[in-house]
């Protein structure tokens, strides 16, 4: 599998490709709108044809890049079904398997930080792509769109750490210089896996009294456009 993993400063994002060696096409997690250029131009000197971008869930921080990637390139796009995205070609829910070549995402549903929270396993290479589930290090907040710190509990322990202790963690954001861990660095060292219980955790959460995203009023209507925003 080709892959290459995407940084965008100003929202401390991560976009990841993900190409077959074979057929040559690609997907990519969690574009940017910023990013549209290059992230194509890096694809074309892979050789890569882009077929499929997808969100991990609708964000607060950034402007997707889907609605643009689409345009450009004719790809397919998608998100999860409790998505409120309207112009998505298609959606995908809990169970599905999105197939590409040799690469294999199973979909796993991972609520919490947003209600149309999802993560993809890649089994067949180790690799699990949590959007803001399970950062490292820390766990996105829960404390806008539809949010909920049990829920997200739940998907944490129930879901994404059941998965075998040496798959590779690739998280939707990083703000302290990682660009992966593995589930058992987690389990070991990630603070807020240390908390005793949901109510421990819950608790935590509904008190870090963070500041709003500050692209919050601009991305959110955007992205449930696929990018496109109001007024444009």
């Amino acid at each position: 599998m080709i892959f290459k993993q995407l940084f965008h400063s100003e929202s401390s994002t991560f976009t990841y490709l993900l190409g077959d060696e074979v057929t040559r096409e690609s997907l990519l997690i969690d574009p940017v709108l910023e990013k549209t250029q290059e992230t194509l131009e890096l694809i074309n000197q892979l050789g890569l044809t882009l077929v499929l971008a997808i969100d991990t869930h609708t964000h607060a921080d950034h402007i997707t890049g889907l609605g643009a990637l689409r345009e450009r390139t004719g790809c397919k796009t998608m998100m999860g079904r409790q998505s409120l995205a309207d112009c998505l070609s298609a959606t995908f829910t809990d169970g599905d398997e999105i197939d590409m070549g040799d690469i294999n995402l199973k979909v796993i549903y991972s609520p919490g930080h947003t209600d149309d929270s999802y993560s993809f396993y890649a089994h067949k290479h180790g690799m699990l792509f949590s959007g803001d589930t399970l950062l490292i290090r820390g766990t996105g907040r829960t404390d806008f769109q539809n949010w909920d710190a049990n829920t997200q509990y739940d998907s944490r322990y129930e879901r994404l750490l059941t998965l075998p202790e040496n798959t590779t963690l690739y998280p939707g954001h990083d703000y302290q210089g990682f660009t992966s861990s593995t589930l058992k660095k987690e389990k070991q060292h990630n603070p807020r896996l240390q908390l005793a219980n949901k109510k421990s955790y819950a608790d935590f959460m509904m008190n870090l009294q963070l500041p709003n995203p500050k692209l919050m009023d601009i991305a959110v209507p955007a992205n449930q456009s696929c990018g496109k925003i109001p007024d444009e």
